[in-house]
């Protein structure tokens, strides 16, 4: 699996091929109907598959000051398109000069100059180029004059209801990482590098590994019932708190998961917490007496929870059908 810059040109051995086409944050049932699509057509056509995603998220760049509301990083999506079977993923930096180009401009200079593509495949909704004068029938149309071409994929339903990164987000702020896993196909995760803290569960018989939030969206706060992956390939449960703690002064936002039965120093290391039950929300407790005989119950239930839970690898659903993007 290959990461290629969207503004460089690809190499030889990765032109010519088909790309899936859109921001893909998440990578929900719906983006993996438009990935499944152009890497079948790539494999019947014995192109390279092709994955190309925006980065900053254009609403990131257009709305700077908007809240936090990635589901995925870029190194996680660039994992999730290789277990799906394609070659490469190309990275369209979303800057004030993509920003400015035509549509037109977008497909000469970048789908064709840059990949010479051989396909594109978007979701219906897709729009690109200058004040997204871009949409699906315009790539159809310049497709067309440059000679590649260019399909549509529906919207994805799951009970009745089109799948979406607004339904995933809008689950996960409700306190429901399990109707967000049915529609993403695998656990909402956060991924980040372990850092030093104020150690005050290691003093209270909880040791937790600290991560920043980043640019993630915010879930609930609260405590959750966790596996984290580490480098090595180990899947550990646990329990986190995600917040702000509120028994201790000052307030700072963190994921910090506690691991059962873990002995070990993972500063320092990138590690991938995946949220698969949520069990309460954050309370403010008199002392850390109230405080630990709190976490031990919700240990107790983190356990109980997640001894039902099977350790599941990343699922994706390829499957031919329609998505919203």
């Amino acid at each position: 699996m290959q990461r290629l810059a969207g503004d460089i040109a690809a190499p030889a051995e990765l032109r010519g091929g088909v790309v899936a086409l859109g921001n893909f944050d998440g990578f929900h049932l719906g983006h993996q109907a438009v990935v499944g699509r152009a890497i079948e057509r790539a494999r019947a056509a014995g192109r390279p598959a092709l994955v190309a995603t925006f980065d900053p998220h254009p609403v990131r760049f257009f709305r700077p000051d908007a809240p936090p509301f990635r589901l995925t990083t870029l190194d996680q999506r660039e994992r999730l398109f290789a277990v799906a079977g394609a070659d490469a993923m190309v990275v369209f930096r979303f800057d004030a000069a993509l920003a400015a180009l035509t549509a037109e401009q977008f497909v000469a200079e970048r789908l064709v100059d840059g990949l010479d593509v051989g396909g594109v495949v978007t979701g219906e909704d897709f729009t690109f180029g200058y004040a997204k004068r871009g949409n699906t029938a315009v790539m159809a149309t310049l497709g067309a004059q440059h000679g590649f071409a260019a399909e549509t994929v529906g919207p994805v339903a799951l009970d009745g209801v089109p799948v979406s990164s607004s339904r995933i987000r809008h689950a996960l702020q409700a306190g429901d990482p399990g109707a967000a896993a049915r529609l993403l196909t695998r656990p909402f995760a956060i991924e980040g590098v372990v850092r030093h803290g104020d150690k005050l569960g290691r003093t209270m018989g909880y040791p937790t590994a600290n991560l920043d939030l980043d640019r993630y969206l915010r879930p609930a706060y609260g405590i959750y019932a966790v596996r984290g992956r580490l480098p090595d390939g180990r899947v550990l449960d646990g329990a986190a708190n995600l917040g702000v703690r509120p028994t201790f002064e000052p307030p700072k936002e963190l994921l910090e998961p506690y691991f059962f039965d873990f002995s070990g120093d993972l500063y320092g290391q990138r590690i991938e917490v995946e949220l698969v039950e949520y069990l309460r929300p954050e309370a403010k407790f008199d002392g850390l007496d109230a405080l630990t005989a709190q976490m031990e119950q919700d240990c107790a239930r983190a356990r109980a929870v997640l001894a039902g839970s099977s350790k599941l690898s990343v699922t994706l659903n390829l499957f031919q059908g329609p998505c919203d993007v």
